[in-house]
């Protein structure tokens, strides 16, 4: 069964920085995408970057410029640098990652950013 693990969340002050990570297990087989998105409170879950295994990758507008996505190589590990952080940033950060036709979700990790 894959199971996909999100970490690094947490509390930070407006324009500060942090690192999210992803980790899948469960698989032998390298996902064709990974993402990360976001849910606010009341608010629908927005994608914020994606990155295919040939490196594209895709931003929110709203974060261009501020984060950066990455990949373990072949692994099914993601990163989110996350760099000049924002109220409106705070979220619960999510990670999925697309295998062999299916989509798979983290539990998420809470971002909290103060001003």
């Amino acid at each position: 069964q894959v199971r996909l693990v999100e970490s690094g969340g947490g509390l930070v002050q407006a324009g500060g920085s942090l690192r999210l990570s992803c980790a899948a297990s469960g698989t032998v087989f390298s996902a064709s995408s990974m993402a990360w998105y976001r849910q606010a409170p009341g608010k629908q879950r927005e994608l914020v970057a994606a990155i295919s295994n040939d490196g594209t990758t895709d931003y929110a507008d709203s974060v261009k410029g501020r984060f950066t996505i990455s990949r373990a190589g072949t692994k099914n590990t993601v990163f989110l640098q996350m760099t000049k952080l924002n109220a409106e940033d705070t979220a619960a950060y999510y990670c999925d990652a697309f295998i062999r036709g299916a989509v798979y979700w983290g539990q998420g990790t809470q971002v909290t950013v103060s001003s």
